[in-house]
């Protein structure tokens, strides 16, 4: 399972730890993500995703999954996330 986020596609940054002698030793920034369930309105039913605190703040400003969704570039979005994209186009234009 790799440390990315599914909707930002937010990955670890590398940096340094510096020490008060001012030493530089090499560390990795990893996104702060979280398992959640989020609930689809079209397709009525939650997705177990696992997305950055950014990502599901931003999920809440844009009204949802789907507002996001159909909103957020292809580019980003993970696998799962692309196949739910498609899956509630295909729902809203029926």
């Amino acid at each position: 399972m790799s440390r990315r986020c599914e909707l930002t596609g937010k990955g670890p940054m590398a940096g340094n730890n510096v020490s008060h002698a001012n030493n530089k030793t090499k560390r990795r920034f990893l996104p702060n993500l979280n398992e959640v369930t989020l609930h689809s309105d079209t397709l009525n039913r939650g997705f177990k995703l696992r997305i950055s605190s950014y990502a599901l703040r931003s999920v809440d400003h844009r009204g949802g999954l789907d507002a996001y969704l159909l909103k957020a570039k292809d580019d980003q979005l993970s696998s799962k996330a692309k196949k739910i994209k498609k899956d509630i186009l295909i729902a809203t234009a029926a």
